[in-house]
């Protein structure tokens, strides 16, 4: 069955042609088997059509690094940082990463996809039409296994796309503190190819940090991942330069996330790559910290930039993605054209999605939000308060 869109204000999509966000108006949209097959005026359709009631129509968002799979909130830790208490603090008296695992650990796998489903409704809601869902909360082979089959029941159960990272590299168990290589070589030799084997994840990310997973580890397991043909993600100087935007540049990683601390080398290594550079404003605005990644630099170095939430229980609950446009527009120096691209073409690059997502153009996923505003710029100024009144997935309108 064809599907026609008309009454449309306005088309705003990223344009390849252009190189440019550009507006389409007096055009109609016509779908079929969840696919836009023709934008054009004046279309001819006997079957479905919908009225766009004058809407403002753009590109579903895709927001390309979270980590949803979670068994318990941490809305506690957020009141003791709010009372002043340190990360440290908090991780010492048992919160933290580490909370979350032995909570995920205990929850059987039914009671956990229930739990996480539940926030699925929220990134629809806020019209992200496709998510980068992470593990990482298991650290052992059963649960980060138990983590990477609940994304993929996700999956087969929600209208929003979830495209699978694994990430048993996200902390090490307090049980290896002490012999952190060993458990390394466990990612490397015994969770990534059975995880490869049973197709239960696309992406490889590692958290690169001080107290984290040196260079040489990082290097060791995106060994092991290239070889077992998993794509390359990295967490990457969030709190120090640790050379980790230079590694993902050098080893082709699709992505490096985070980059509070990378410096100039880190930067030049990123413009001359393939590797998006991937802001998370949300992380430093819930942890109330005041210096933010400047995306500004990093564009007019001629690096390309997506920007998304980092939804997690610790650091940032924050799913809406004109949220984070707003963030990113307001501290870390994007205008409202490059946000808008960061969160849509851009971001369907890091999750290697560019040529079927991210844009309103002929063969291409119908994910499209249907906006009750006059212009684009209205996305970031009603901070908090969304003016979408019909959502699209697959060519299909979702109940909000």
């Amino acid at each position: 069955m064809l599907t026609k869109i008309n009454n449309i204000k306005s088309i705003i999509t990223w344009s390849n042609l252009k190189k440019e966000i550009i507006e389409i108006k007096d055009k109609d949209i016509l779908i079929k088997d969840g696919l836009i097959i023709k934008i054009s005026e004046n279309i001819e359709c006997n079957d479905n059509i919908i009225n766009a009631n004058q809407s403002v129509l753009t590109p579903g968002f895709i927001d390309s690094h979270t980590h949803p799979v979670f068994a318990k909130n941490r809305a506690g830790e957020f009141q003791d940082r709010c009372l002043g208490k340190t990360y440290k603090e908090i991780a010492d008296n048992g919160g933290g990463i580490i909370s979350s695992i032995k909570q995920l650990q205990k929850m059987d796998e039914e009671k956990l996809f229930k739990y996480c489903m539940k926030h699925m409704n929220y990134f629809l809601n806020s019209g992200t039409t496709t998510i980068e869902a992470k593990s990482g909360y298991g650290l052992n082979l059963n649960d980060e296994m138990k983590s990477l089959r609940i994304i993929k029941k996700i999956n087969e159960n929600s209208a929003l796309d979830l495209i699978p990272t694994f990430m048993g590299a996200h902390a090490f168990p307090p049980e290896y503190s002490d012999k952190k290589d060993e458990y390394v070589s466990i990612i490397c030799d015994e969770m990534i190819p059975i995880i490869s084997e049973e197709g239960l994840a696309e992406f490889c990310d590692v958290f690169c940090e001080e107290g984290y997973f040196s260079i040489e580890q990082t290097k060791k397991i995106f060994e092991a991942a290239l070889k077992f043909n998993l794509k390359l993600k990295i967490h990457a100087d969030e709190f120090i330069d640790m050379g980790a935007a230079s590694l993902a540049a050098e080893m082709g990683a699709i992505s490096a996330d985070h980059l509070m601390a990378t410096g100039d080398k880190g930067k030049s290594d990123l413009a001359k790559s393939n590797t998006i550079a991937t802001l998370l404003p949300g992380t430093t605005f819930f942890l109330g910290k005041e210096s933010y990644v400047s995306g500004r630099d990093l564009i007019d170095r001629g690096c390309e930039v997506s920007i998304a939430s980092d939804f997690n229980p610790g650091s940032c609950t924050l799913q809406s993605m004109p949220n984070i446009i707003f963030l990113s527009m307001m501290y870390c120096g994007l205008t409202l054209e490059e946000s808008f691209k960061a969160c849509t073409y851009n971001a369907a690059k890091s999750i290697n999605r560019e040529f079927d997502r991210g844009l309103i153009e002929e063969n291409y996923n119908a994910d499209i939000l249907f906006w009750d505003i006059d212009n684009y710029n209205e996305i970031p100024y009603w901070f908090g308060a969304s003016r979408i009144s019909k959502i699209m997935k697959s060519g299909k309108l979702l109940n909000i």
